[in-house]
């Protein structure tokens, strides 16, 4: 009997002893055999193919307690495998030659133009590029005003300088971060950033980190809806490695068709008054005229119209402009946003040869006409043909568009 109970109490044991070990496997893992790779201690070249970044996770059981610096080499090198392909120009210093934290020159690209009039759509190209930093609507915190002089122009001249110099600590960033904190959208279209700041919170709106963080980007784009030409001028000073300007222009009866989609902007005057926006694109007219022939190489004009009729060539043409390659990933990025419309208000899913052209059928020709009355030398500037009467509108023969010029 008693040889019996030992039996049975040696089996138990060895049991138990197969749970506990079960268990402990359970609660430690082993590792996967062939974990991420480490990041290289030191940069590595431009061309030569760089390894996949690990994600942050990898570097810390904390991911919230990176520090500044760890943050920043784990960018480097992802920014080192984005640009693993890109063909930069003969006899250029490659990805050094570009990037500020290693005395390059950023290629900068400003797109200047209103509320509703495709920014979005060219924001999100250029934002296709490898390894772009995206300065998205860097005016929010102005509200909903067109800034044309004082008071507000000096202020915004001067947060446009520094955040283009990717220097946060200046006067007015304080405020300009303090407005982000409570309106993320001002950081979230910068994905490269935002995803940073969701995996670590800490630094998203510290001024030290985004400045290092901003000096790593070869490439700065950015799009400002809030003010007008004439004081964009400034920017371009006569510093021939400064921002290149865009112009990009709509016609303001699709502006102000699809501005009415918006909540925020019935009831502000410089959002839904056909007078004040045709007004700035004459203004913006004049300017462009003068810019164009004092910097035919650091500025340009584009109607939305044109690029979404062929948006291809156009991008190559306006990448060119910039100083860019027209990189893999920005075809990438046309070949899926411009067949079909998928998307609310402000998707850049759109078939883009019809976009621009949806007011012909969401206006009346009440609402037509009313427009053209008050734009009418703004559309003779900018080449927009005028619709005569609700069967012209509704017509097959009837172009909207014609033909203009800055020169």
């Amino acid at each position: 009997m008693s040889r019996r109970l030992n039996v049975y109490g040696l089996c138990l044991v060895f049991g138990g002893s197969l749970l506990l070990l079960a268990s402990q496997q359970l609660a430690n893992p082993r590792p996967h055999p062939h974990p991420h790779p480490q990041q290289p201690q030191s940069a590595a070249p431009p061309r030569p193919t760089a390894p996949t970044p690990p994600p942050a996770s990898s570097l810390s059981h904390n991911r919230s307690q990176l520090s500044i610096e760890e943050v920043i080499s784990l960018q480097r090198a992802r920014i080192q495998h984005e640009m693993r392909d890109y063909r930069f120009e003969a006899g250029s210093r490659g990805l050094e030659g570009l990037t500020p934290e290693t005395g390059g020159t950023p290629r900068r690209s400003l797109i200047l133009t209103t509320w509703r009039s495709g920014s979005t759509f060219v924001g999100d190209i250029l934002n296709a590029l490898p390894a772009n930093y995206y300065h998205y609507e860097p005016l929010l915190n102005f509200d909903i005003v067109q800034i044309r002089g004082p008071p507000h122009a000096a202020p915004a001249l001067r947060n446009l300088r520094q955040l283009l110099d990717c220097d946060y600590h200046g006067p007015g960033m304080e405020e300009y971060l303090h407005y982000g904190r409570a309106h993320v959208w001002l950081f979230t279209h910068n994905e490269r950033l935002w995803e940073h700041c969701s995996d670590h919170p800490h630094l998203c709106w510290n001024a030290t980190f985004l400045t290092k963080f901003c000096r790593l980007f070869p490439f700065q784009s950015m799009k400002v809806v809030r003010l007008r030409l004439k004081l964009a001028e400034e920017l371009l000073g006569d510093d021939s490695e400064g921002p290149r300007i865009l112009l990009l222009v709509r016609d303001p009866r699709g502006v102000l068709q699809s501005r009415r989609h918006r909540d925020w902007c019935p009831g502000q005057p410089d959002c839904d008054q056909p007078a004040l926006l045709c007004a700035d694109m004459v203004s913006d007219y004049v300017a462009a005229v003068r810019m164009a022939a004092l910097h035919p190489r650091r500025f340009r004009v584009l109607r939305y119209e044109d690029l979404s009729l062929d948006p291809y060539k156009t991008v190559s043409s306006l990448l060119d402009f910039f100083g860019v390659d027209f990189h893999s990933s920005v075809k990438e990025f046309l070949d899926t946003h411009t067949k079909l419309d998928l998307g609310g208000v402000s998707s850049t899913f759109r078939n883009s040869k019809s976009a621009p052209f949806h007011w012909t059928k969401d206006l009346d020709f009440e609402d037509v006409w009313n427009i053209q009355s008050e734009c009418f030398e703004a559309m003779a500037h900018w080449g927009y043909n005028m619709a005569h009467n609700q069967s012209h509108l509704m017509s097959k023969e009837f172009n909207p568009l014609g033909e203009y010029s800055v020169a």
